[in-house]
């Protein structure tokens, strides 16, 4: 079985963890990751959500945070500090820095992002194959408005330093109408057997991946089952700010509303979680089949009953 995923960062990666407890060992699993996080910080180029994944995956990241390195250290932090160079409000590791060191040195050698990232989990071994959803530059940016005024700040600024503290006024997706899905993303498509998309961010971070030219189409268009997982329980998101970026376009913070806005021309079926069984109904008027099943990944056999039953739901759509 051929399995693409959809993925942002700490929500992906962990459900993508618990999908690899499920499937049989010839299975193949192709991680579609999202870019539109990336920043560039001290000279160097920075990928949270590939990282994310890569690190969970390959046994290094650091569990608590669900973010950057196991048994890290600040040195290079700290001196950077000492030299008053910022910005102070984003963490990068000793450990974490080597990474974006090697990506930065081989993207100035020319080698393209999706090159890199297969360089890079050479070492890491996730055991999916990672693609970057495109090679272009595209980055997330927030309208807001706050004490400076209106402004448009990058996506990291307003979710690490401001914590998604004022409002959402517009999600803008910089250079995504220009982009080119990188190689291998519409093939991985085409082949799938199964699209699942994890409770990831439905729009900075799969949101994201669908607003690059031609992979929203692929999916749509691709003959396996595309299944979604609510990242809303209950009327809230489970971590993060979806219920702030929602708002910016337009969409209730509820599971069926999120259903509804990928739209049954993309979406086959969808999970809610137990506590959002009211909802169901909601989304099988709209022609996308759904279950109510546990949706919280208190840890790897809940995440991978999670993976199980999206992949049964893939089967019965298919059928």
């Amino acid at each position: 079985m051929r399995i693409v995923a959809l993925a942002g960062g700490i929500g992906g990666a962990r459900f993508l963890r618990g999908l690899k407890e499920v499937i049989a060992p010839e299975d193949e699993i192709t991680v579609i990751g999202n870019t539109g996080d990336d920043i560039h910080l001290f000279g160097l180029k920075v990928c949270p959500d590939l990282d994310t994944v890569m690190y969970t995956l390959g046994g290094g990241i650091h569990e608590e945070q669900g973010w950057g390195r196991a048994d890290e250290t600040w040195s290079v932090k700290n001196e950077m500090k000492a030299y008053g160079v910022g910005p102070e409000w984003f963490g990068l590791g000793d450990r974490d820095f080597a990474t974006h060191i090697v990506r930065t040195q081989m993207i100035a050698a020319g080698y393209p992002l999706s090159a890199v990232t297969e360089a890079l989990c050479d070492r890491w071994q996730p055991g999916v194959r990672l693609l970057p959803m495109s090679d272009d530059r595209v980055e997330t940016h927030v309208r807001i408005t706050d004490e400076q005024g209106p402004r448009v700040v990058h996506f990291q600024e307003y979710w690490v330093r401001l914590h998604a503290a004022v409002d959402a006024e517009a999600i803008i997706s910089v250079g995504a109408d220009a982009a080119k899905p990188a190689p291998g993303v519409l093939e991985a498509i085409a082949a799938a057997d199964v699209i699942l998309l994890p409770p990831s961010n439905p729009v900075v971070s799969i949101g994201t991946i669908l607003a690059v030219p031609g992979i929203r189409q692929a999916v749509a268009a691709a003959p396996a089952p595309v299944v979604g997982l609510s990242p809303i329980i209950g009327g809230a998101p489970v971590r993060g700010m979806a219920d702030k970026v929602l708002a910016a376009v337009g969409v209730e913070a509820a599971a069926d509303a999120v259903a509804l806005h990928y739209g049954s021309g993309l979406l086959d079926g969808w999970l809610v979680d137990t506590a959002d069984e009211a909802s169901v109904a909601a989304v099988e008027a709209a022609g996308i089949a759904c279950r109510a099943v546990p949706l919280l990944m208190t840890d790897t056999d809940a995440t991978a009953a999670m993976a199980r039953e999206a992949l049964a739901l893939a089967e019965q759509v298919r059928g």
